[in-house]
């Protein structure tokens, strides 16, 4: 792997973890707010919240590795 391949992944995972970051907070906050409606207690609120937010992080860190493996092998 070349320098120039490895800071291409490099800018594709820090950009992938930024919107990672983002979508696990928009996820909380809809999740929150929907299910704060639905539910009586604030703890399973949050819960649930955090569980969507965590989950959404995961899902958009695999999808922005993946596309940078999958990048890095079509442009080189």
């Amino acid at each position: 792997m070349s320098h120039d391949e490895f800071r291409l992944m490099i800018t594709l995972f820090v950009i992938g973890l930024f919107f990672s970051f983002m979508a696990a907070i928009m996820a909380y906050i809809i999740t929150y707010r929907e299910y704060l409606h639905h539910y009586l207690d604030k703890r399973d609120t949050f819960r649930t919240a955090m569980k969507s937010a965590i989950f959404a992080f995961l899902v958009f860190l695999a999808i922005s590795i993946l596309l940078a493996v999958f990048l890095r092998r079509l442009i080189w």
